[in-house]
């Protein structure tokens, strides 16, 4: 969360587009910037399971991070129009790579967004989110400053969302709403093999790759924001 962060530092003040793909190592249970997490999930019963936790620097709500593929992109707010035009247009660039791996992908229909306290991240698709037969693969979370974005979400490969309802404080359990890409493809699909799709998907809108020897300007702009994430305070106190 501190090198998401800090391409969104970077993004806002130089204007970089910067993408980054990533998986977690060990798994962890995120919660958006402003979501009442003491409150909406049971904090003994994560302590019990061992689970990690971390606060987003993005709004919306819980995820499970397992055996999926992180995606994070900062940008120049300005190109990409509002809020909802920007959420859009990154998806389609998703949408092209999740079809690559063999489903069917759309954008959901616009709709009302739900509030943090309604749920876990995947509870529904929203407009503009990632479906395929109606089941959201991608989860997304937005964070705008004055003139840049950072928008970043989890494209499920393995593991559902179930593991976060289960977590839930006073609300029944909901049907599921999501699917992993590789149910829906009914074989294994990997981290590399979606990491290759979406990184050429993104190639084809015109950006290339870090040279991963030379200087790194977001990894240096990271260790600004390391004890915040590494905080429990910041964590739970919301």
């Amino acid at each position: 969360m501190a090198i998401d962060h800090a391409m969104f530092d970077l993004a806002e003040e130089t204007g970089a587009l910067v993408w980054r793909l990533y998986r977690w190592d060990p798994f962890c249970l995120s919660f958006g910037r402003h979501e009442p997490a003491a409150r909406r999930y049971d904090r003994a019963k994560i302590q019990a399971l061992h689970l990690d936790t971390v606060r987003r620097p993005t709004g919306g709500r819980a995820v499970w991070h397992a055996r999926e593929l992180t995606y994070a992109v900062a940008a120049p707010a300005g190109p990409l129009g509002s809020l909802r035009a920007a959420y859009r247009a990154i998806h389609e660039t998703l949408a092209t790579a999740v079809r690559q791996l063999g489903s069917r992908a759309t954008l959901a229909s616009d709709r009302p967004v739900q509030g943090i306290g309604s749920g876990a991240c995947f509870a529904a698709p929203v407009g503009g989110e990632v479906v395929v037969n109606s089941k959201k693969v991608i989860g997304s979370a937005q964070l705008r400053g004055q003139t840049a974005l950072l928008q970043h979400g989890s494209l499920l490969l393995e593991d559902d969302q179930s593991l976060v309802r289960s977590l839930q404080i006073g609300l029944n359990l909901q049907e599921s709403s999501e699917a992993t890409l590789s149910a829906l493809a009914e074989r294994p699909i990997h981290f590399d093999e979606a990491a290759a799709a979406v990184a050429g998907a993104v190639a084809a809108t015109g950006l290339g790759p870090i040279d991963p020897q030379g200087p790194n300007e977001v990894l240096r702009r990271a260790r600004l924001h390391y004890d915040t994430y590494q905080s429990e305070q910041w964590t739970w106190e919301r």
